[in-house]
């Protein structure tokens, strides 16, 4: 109680991290680029600047993509910029945080530990200094691997099937501007479209 956690990334996984936390009695503050304050604040954190959050969370954790904006963004001066003895914990993406200044940050005590489920190269080389450390706990990327989570994964997946071949547009469609061609080539094909 009263321990500060910073997400980084408050879409699906970030949200649901912040009512867990929230549970544990834990504040929770969130860093999210891409939203609001006003959506922050409804995805349950009190909305900070990337810099507030390293300075004011006891633990870290990401969970935002890996682009252009956030590759290397967790570098040695934003681990030096955490507060000393905090966590920090990514389950987003390898790239994202330097592997080297997190495993400086652990020798030098800085950090308190590392919760580590994706790596720049994953699998990681088994000789990596940080799968040798006592105060890292090491995934493979399969964190997210759930009976639950494959089965909304193959539930999402068909329904997204079945709406394309009865002409619905599907609610995820990354590409929405190949649709009307779609389409048309469904219709040419005997579909629904």
């Amino acid at each position: 109680e009263g321990r500060v956690i910073g997400i980084v990334g408050i879409g699906e996984i970030g949200r649901r991290v912040a009512r867990i936390a929230t549970g544990f009695g834990l504040k929770v503050i969130a860093y999210d680029p891409l939203l609001t304050d006003a959506q922050i604040a409804e995805r349950g954190a009190a909305p900070v600047s990337f810099d507030a959050l390293l300075e004011q969370a006891d633990i870290v954790s990401l969970h935002c993509p890996l682009n252009a904006v956030t590759r290397g963004m967790v570098d040695a001066a934003a681990l030096r910029r955490m507060k000393r003895g905090a966590l920090f914990v990514s389950t987003a993406r390898g790239g994202i945080h330097d592997e080297d200044a997190l495993l400086a940050a652990l020798e030098s005590g800085h950090i308190a530990g590392a919760g580590l489920d994706v790596w720049q190269v994953e699998p990681p080389p088994p000789r990596s200094g940080l799968l040798q450390r006592p105060d890292v706990a090491a995934a493979f990327h399969t964190g997210g691997v759930t009976h639950e989570g494959r089965r909304k994964v193959a539930q999402g997946s068909a329904t997204q099937i079945t709406d394309m071949l009865a002409g619905r547009k599907p609610a995820r469609l990354l590409n929405p501007e190949v649709w009307p061609r779609f389409l048309a080539r469904l219709a040419q094909h005997g579909g629904n479209g």
